[in-house]
């Protein structure tokens, strides 16, 4: 059975592959070989009574190795946290410098150790059986055990954050394990605990000592990513954040992906970024034509619905780097450390008042004023939770069926259990955007797409060094609010070091237009909530200037897909 899950994904590494197992365990692996190329790097890898099978980078691996006795067998980061946490357990993560979903068999004492990393770069999934505990780093390994019942509520959490956050997974029984977070197994008995939890105290520091501190850790951190035995690359779009992981990179390569539809391409600024930079520059463009393309492919790229369609643009641009490079660095982390989104500087919650909150509650629920009063209306971590711009609780409720519904349903336990009443107001949107949408969306985005395509992609940007600095920083000092600007200091540093007006420019992201090509192809979204209403999952049907009828395309074609 372990085989079988390990050749589900195949496309994670398809360079080898490796099964151990014993009565009563067994792990699998699929390798896609970065560091060490020869089989002394393979993997279930076995040291005493250990055996890990581990997915991901140690970027300090040398340091540590200096430090453990020999002889050694390899050359590679593996062995090294092999033998770490044979000698130190769980207490060696906090050692660690890198990206990581792992997990390691303790022959002797029948105990099983899971982690990921602290920002949650690596997904890992789990699932309780009867007879033990199996886990992956896709839900379609695990459903090879046969797919559970569907968790409904799970289908409310989608539309609501566009994405399922984590512990939950689109099917009972089946959980992700939360990003800085270790699962230790033994007898049936489960017990996770989180073993990252940064400080959030700020230290007084003037704008020009940050500035210095900042140039000097990304000279640093960046080029430590760069640790490979194959080719590397680097995503670069039109905004600051990728020109900024280019800019401290020795003449990398350079990948690009534009759009036919001119006013939303970032080609031409990557373009003039990376002359000036002196990249090896390639750039690819996206056709429209590809949004139909991207509906079929994208639920077995997730197998669980995921609403982001700019994890098409992921897909292509990674499709088209690994032609060269097996490994990319992105500036994914920047907005969420340097405080880059809109609402760091739109005062959320601070347009509530008694018209909104009673346009709100007796307009028709999904009509575009009474979204836009619901978003406007709310007040305190409510009105965080809609700037992120997923449904309304209202729209949910109006949309989904009788058997669907669920009376009085929490739609913020995830940000409630990041919510700091102790923060200020900035720090607090700070704090929140790193431990909920970052690695649930995000990251998640990040890595379903690129590892479809066997490609690896490291976000320096969030190196846990950096965004512990970044959390000891006032946000004050990234953010102009009366000038409706973020990544202030990042800005600082960045403009003499970049083409004229590149940071005046205004960042249009990977996403794709689907608003206009939903509404050039109106039979697709009919056909799509008329399958979905005979389903029983929806009640209603709605039109295509529907806000989120992108996320309603996406579920229906997961449910063609698996149920």
């Amino acid at each position: 059975m372990a085989q079988a899950m390990a050749q589900r994904l195949a496309h994670r590494g398809p360079d080898a592959d490796g099964v151990w197992s014993r009565p009563g365990a067994a792990l699998s692996f699929r390798r896609l070989a970065i560091q060490d190329l020869t089989a002394a790097g393979g993997q279930p890898m076995l040291f005493g009574s250990h055996v890990l099978t581990y997915n991901g980078e140690l970027y300090n691996h040398e340091r540590l190795r200096a430090a453990l006795p020999g002889p050694w067998d390899s050359s590679g980061d593996t062995e090294v946290l092999l033998r770490l946490l044979a000698i130190e357990g769980r207490a060696s993560l906090g050692r660690l410098v890198g990206m990581f979903a792992l997990a390691c068999w303790d022959t002797e004492s029948k105990t099983l150790l899971l982690a990921r990393d602290r920002l949650g770069i690596k997904p890992l999934y789990y699932r309780l059986m009867p007879d033990g505990i199996a886990f992956a780093s896709e839900l379609k390994a695990l459903v090879v055990h046969g797919a559970p019942e569907i968790d409904r509520s799970a289908v409310r959490d989608f539309l609501f954050h566009g994405y399922i956050p984590a512990p939950k997974t689109i099917y009972r029984g089946i959980h992700k394990l939360p990003a800085g977070h270790t699962l230790t197994w033994r007898s049936g008995r489960v017990n996770i605990q989180r073993y990252w939890s940064p400080s959030t105290a700020i230290i007084t520091r003037s704008a020009d000592e940050t500035v210095s501190q900042l140039d000097a850790l990304l000279r640093e951190v960046v080029p430590q990513h760069t640790v490979s035995d194959v080719p590397v690359g680097v995503f670069l779009s039109g905004g600051v954040d990728s020109a900024l992981t280019t800019y401290y990179l020795d003449a990398p390569r350079t990948y690009t992906l534009g759009f036919e539809a001119g006013n939303r391409s970032e080609a031409q600024a990557a373009r003039q970024a990376a002359e000036h930079l002196r990249t090896q520059h390639s750039e690819m463009v996206a056709p429209q034509s590809d949004f139909a393309v991207a509906l079929e492919k994208i639920p077995a790229m997730f197998d669980e619905p995921f609403g982001d369609s700019a994890a098409w643009s992921n897909y292509l641009i990674a499709e088209f780097a690994r032609r060269e490079v097996t490994v990319a660095l992105s500036g994914e982390g920047g907005d969420e450390i340097f405080c880059g989104y809109p609402r760091y500087w739109s005062r959320v919650g601070g347009r509530s008042n008694l018209l909104n909150r009673s346009l709100a509650r007796y307009l028709p629920p999904l009509s575009r004023l009474a979204s836009s009063m619901q978003r406007h209306g709310y007040v305190g971590l409510p009105a965080y939770a809609a700037a992120l711009g997923g449904m309304t609780a209202q729209q949910i409720d109006s949309l989904l069926g009788a058997s669907w519904q669920e009376p009085e349903y929490d739609y913020l336990w995830f940000y409630r259990q990041f919510w700091r009443a102790d923060l200020a107001p900035l720090a607090q949107l700070r704090w929140l955007d790193l431990n909920t949408d970052l690695a649930e969306g995000l990251l998640t985005k990040v890595d379903r797409a690129s590892m479809a395509h066997s490609l690896e992609v490291r976000p320096p940007l969030l190196d846990h060094r950096l965004v512990e600095y970044m959390l000891s920083v006032d946000p004050h000092l990234l953010v102009d609010e009366r000038g409706r600007r973020g990544k202030l200091l990042v800005r600082r540093l960045m403009e003499p070091r970049l083409p004229p007006d590149h940071l005046a420019r205004p960042k249009s992201g990977f996403g794709l237009p689907v608003h206009r090509w939903i509404k050039q192809h109106p039979a697709l979204l009919q056909g799509a909530v008329r399958r979905l209403m005979d389903r029983g999952v929806l009640r209603q049907t709605v039109g295509t200037e529907f806000r989120r009828a992108w996320y309603l395309l996406v579920l229906d074609s997961w449910f063609s897909a698996f149920a």
